[in-house]
């Protein structure tokens, strides 16, 4: 089908997967069996607090094709991504998780459909094998980034897909702080699909995504894209003013044609606060993307590899 010369690069981030690692690389290695192509396997651990780098490091020395990275801490899912394509030497990436909800099986599909001239291959998962919770998540935040962004995001798509090298440059050329795969893949550019891939159930354990954790991620990830929370607040004071503006007018029609004869208290104290609210949270906002620009500007690395093997 393609020749020996050409490679792909797996990389896949690692936390709480000792139990399934094996398994990981095993069906990885079914699946490249079947297409005449090298290939090489870069784990990458996040600092994971179970037993996984030492498992790691096990089947490294069985396997020559593995390449284990561990980072120094905890750095999050996508740092831990860029980290492992930073080592990859691939012709073609495929990232994919340790979890085996994404089946190295489909890998075979995507890379048949790049040969047809495409630089990115998505995974789309028609059928979802997830938690109604994450499900619901996931349509949210597509459904809010979408509507922040001005753009289409398809929450059956993640970072399951191939890529050619050149987009994974271009990738690890953004230098946005705050890092989601998906969305750098979308802004980057490149001649791309989304082909549907059989999705299946989580191996080993649950996920480590906590509602905090996605509402965290969701939230820095919008302000990351998007200006759009301080633009929406500006033309809310707008209408606010607009409408003190006329309610005001009517206020003093009112008091000349002789119609108030009691100024109303409660009236002032709801304006106020309400009026203060509404400057506090935009201030707030504001503060925010300040605080957005001071984590860039100090362009501190987003990982450290501690080890590699």
């Amino acid at each position: 089908m393609s020749c020996l010369t050409t490679k792909i690069s797996f990389v896949s981030p690692v936390y709480r997967a000792e139990k399934i690692l094996d398994q990981l690389v095993n069906e990885i290695e079914k699946a490249m069996a079947q297409i005449s192509v090298s290939y090489e396997i870069i784990l990458v651990d996040d600092r994971s607090p179970d037993n996984s780098w030492e498992v790691m490091k096990g089947i490294a020395k069985k396997n020559d094709k593995v390449k284990n990275i561990r980072l120094s801490r905890n750095f999050g899912q996508h740092p831990a991504i860029m980290a492992g394509l930073s080592q990859a030497t691939g012709e073609w990436i495929v990232v994919l998780d340790c979890d085996l909800q994404d089946q190295p099986k489909e890998v075979i599909k995507l890379y048949n459909k790049a040969l047809e001239g495409f630089e990115v291959v998505l995974a789309k998962r028609e059928k979802r094998q997830d938690t109604f919770f994450k499900k619901l998540s996931s349509k949210l935040f597509s459904a809010v980034y979408g509507y922040f962004t001005d753009t289409e995001y398809d929450n059956e798509v993640a970072n399951f897909g191939i890529y050619h090298k050149k987009v994974i440059q271009s990738i690890l050329e953004v230098s946005d702080v705050i890092k989601f795969f998906p969305l750098f893949v979308k802004w980057v550019g490149f001649k791309s699909v989304a082909i549907p891939v059989e999705h299946a159930e989580r191996a080993e354990g649950e996920t480590t995504y906590s509602f905090s954790k996605l509402l965290s991620l969701a939230f820095n990830t919008i302000l990351s894209f998007s200006n759009k929370p301080l633009k929406l607040f500006v033309k809310f004071g707008l209408f606010i003013s607009l409408v003190s503006f006329l309610l005001g007018i009517y206020d003093i029609y009112k008091s000349l044609t002789g119609q108030i004869a009691v100024l109303g208290y409660s009236s002032i104290i709801v304006s106020i606060w309400f009026l203060s609210g509404v400057i506090i949270t935009t201030i707030g906002i504001a503060g925010i993307y300040v605080g957005k620009i001071f984590d860039q500007t100090k362009n501190r690395p987003i990982y450290i590899i501690d080890e590699i093997i």
